[in-house]
């Protein structure tokens, strides 16, 4: 193999990382190959690392300032295996597996970008084709075979395919690509994901719990291979998006999720772990479909439910007990209920009430940002709410905080809603059938008022939807609004795309362009008659959960408090720029979602430490929060492996 005599010059070199040493001589070329082998395949700057060995592959690197001169490494190689590669640092994974068990395990497979060493020392040197391709160029593979697929639900099973078989590269390219890959591995595609996954069922991931796992589940979590969990996500897999009962065909969202706390959040893969309760399904076409995967059986329902909840969240924390816990995806009778009573005793959030909440407040505040108003003014907004389930209570309760947190009486936040179920507004005269949640933003009068009637009477300045209604804001209700208010907010919020109550283009068309508008789902631009052209972005849980998260379980808080997610939705709303609301967008561009989610955990670490929720945190940390956690966000490249000595 040719080495270049740039290599060469880089060869004798002593570098701190985990207490590993390396040095190679440059008159022996195998010794050349093992010690190259201790460098990362990657595309990016040329700094000497640091690595506290606490994710996979990623360490801090040195200020350019503080880089000695000699340790300066030389630009990309363009001869051999090294072809495209830098030549930096990166302390060994030592690993337990050997041979093919290495390429079948996606934490540590890497296909074909394996070195000579490592296919020597590991004991798999012939299992492979010889020529040896980097990331970049399997990146590139992968890339140009989604992008030559014009089915959604087809990009997503091979991207799909390529996480269950390296998860590095498969982390690399939404890091990369996040804009283009948010659509396919979730919202709109991860519905029809779901409602797909017996048929499309290839290689278990993640775990199961069901009626029959009574009394077992604490023994079944050491059934796990990972021994340092930090997030779970769960789902019963009652109400997935808007689609209603999909059972155990839910895991799905839990994996889609997982992903992005992952790519968008920064924490490692094998850290991460996706649950389904399989509490039965009351779908009537699951019940009988011979394929299905899940227990075809009724829902369980009452106290045989919330015991397995129980004895789930009780093994699940006695194995690892500073695991966060978030609920997806269970249906409004039951989330409320689950939130209420786990949230305050354990690390937990539930996505579709709480995080659809903070990110909403988020949108609405850059909104208000946008209209050239201050956040403060959230309280003399007159609130219109479509949907009083989990996610609608869910959005005006953080709402209703924050309007406190400005300087508002109970009495005023409160009497800016106007929230609407199927049967009209809400009013006191239904009490005795609405939950202490709904039954907080009760009206006194007016019960039983609709959409138009209550536009026209209390002119109000946004309006928000999450009653997976497709069409629900006809013409003449958004042009009605527009009539009473110059600059309306109009945030239809309800996913997949075809259960949004609006689209943008109708948005900007019933209201001559002047509203300003986010959605649940992604749409295109769209040009007006007059030319005008408008930006809608998405008002997606994706830009709060991941930082939340990594806040959370890097500073080791006990709980997730309310205070937390308003600083959180403060943080989204803060990493606008005034030329993204120039353009009439809400939230930041998708691209730049890791810094957002750095952003947003430092937010939460900082309301952690004030309220004595920091304990993990030291000196060191606390001097510089921002180098802390970009430090701890995990960067999906290629590691070296070696094998595990006893």
């Amino acid at each position: 193999m040719m080495i270049s005599s740039s290599a060469l010059r880089m060869a004798p070199r002593v570098v701190r990382s985990a207490g590993v040493a390396s040095s190679a001589s440059a008159n022996n070329k195998a010794s050349m190959q093992h010690s190259f082998s201790f460098f990362r395949a990657m595309n990016s700057a040329s700094t000497i690392v640091e690595d506290d060995g606490s994710d996979y592959g990623f360490g801090k690197s040195l200020p350019d300032d503080e880089t000695p001169e000699e340790y300066i490494e030389e630009g990309e190689e363009t001869i051999g295996e090294w072809t495209g590669c830098t030549r930096k640092f990166l302390a060994p994974l030592s690993v337990s597996q050997r041979g093919s068990e290495i390429l079948n395990n996606p934490l540590f497979n890497k296909f074909t970008a394996f070195k000579t060493g490592e296919r020597d020392r590991l004991r798999f040197r012939g299992l492979l084709p010889p020529r040896r391709v980097n990331m970049k160029i399997q990146k590139e593979r992968v890339l140009q075979e989604i992008r030559a697929e014009p089915s959604m639900i087809r990009k997503h099973i091979i991207l799909e395919d390529v996480h269950d078989r390296n998860e590095t590269l498969y982390h690399r390219i939404l890091v990369d690509h996040m804009v283009e890959m948010a659509p396919i591995i979730y919202t709109p595609t991860v519905g029809q994901a779901c409602k797909e996954f017996a048929m499309r069922y290839r290689r278990p991931r993640g775990m199961y719990f069901c009626e029959e796992d009574r009394g077992h589940m604490a023994a079944m979590v050491y059934n796990w291979p990972e021994k340092d969990v930090h997030v779970i996500v769960v789902t019963d897999g009652s109400r997935i998006l808007g689609l209603g009962d999909l059972g155990a065909n839910g895991m799905g969202i839990p994996i889609g999720k997982l992903s992005l706390y992952c790519a968008a959040g920064g924490i490692a893969p094998h850290r991460v772990l996706p649950v389904v309760l399989d509490v039965g399904t009351d779908n009537e076409e699951l019940l009988t479909d011979k394929f299905y995967l899940g227990v075809q059986k009724p829902r369980l329902q009452g106290s045989k439910y919330y015991h397995l909840v129980d004895e789930f969240i009780q093994a699940v924390r006695h194995r690892w007990p500073n695991v966060l816990i978030q609920f997806e995806d269970f249906s409004s009778d039951k989330a409320q209920k689950l939130l209420n009573k786990y949230r305050y005793d354990i690390l937990c959030f539930n996505d579709d009430i709480q995080g659809t909440g903070a990110t909403t407040l988020a949108g609405v505040l850059g909104a208000l940002r946008a209209k050239g108003e201050l956040p403060t003014s959230l309280g003399d907004q007159r609130i219109l709410i479509a949907g009083a389930g989990s996610a609608g209570i869910g959005v005006a309760q953080v709402l209703y905080q924050a309007m406190l947190e400005h300087g508002r009486s109970e009495e005023e936040a409160k009497n800016c809603f106007f929230i609407v179920d199927e049967k009209g507004l809400l009013g006191t005269e239904r009490l005795n059938q609405l939950s202490t949640e709904q039954a907080m933003f009760a009206r006194e009068a007016d019960g039983g008022l609709s959409l138009n009637d209550i536009v026209n009477k209390y002119k109000p300045t946004m309006i928000l939807g999450m009653t997976a209604v497709g069409g629900l804001f006809s013409e003449k209700l958004i042009r009605d609004m527009s009539t009473h208010c110059e600059r309306p907010i109009i945030f239809p919020l309800s996913n997949p795309t075809i259960k949004a109550e609006c689209s943008a283009e109708q948005a900007f068309e019933w209201t001559d362009g002047r509203c300003i508008f986010a959605s649940g789902s992604p749409f295109d631009p769209v040009q007006l008659k007059d030319g005008r052209t408008f930006y809608p972005t998405q008002c997606n849980n994706m830009f709060v959960f991941p930082g939340i998260g990594l806040g959370v379980t890097l500073c080791g808080a006990k709980t997730v408090t309310d205070r937390m997610l308003y600083v959180a939705a403060e943080a989204l709303a803060n990493y606008l720029t005034e030329d993204e609301l120039a353009q009439g967008k809400v939230f930041p561009d998708l691209s730049t979602i890791r810094d957002v989610s750095k952003k947003v955990a430092i937010a939460v670490i900082e309301e952690a430490i004030r309220t004595s929720q920091a304990p993990r945190l030291d000196e060191k940390a606390l001097s510089d929060l921002d180098a802390f956690v970009q430090k701890k966000m995990y960067d999906p490249v290629y590691v070296p492996l070696i094998e595990k000595r006893s």
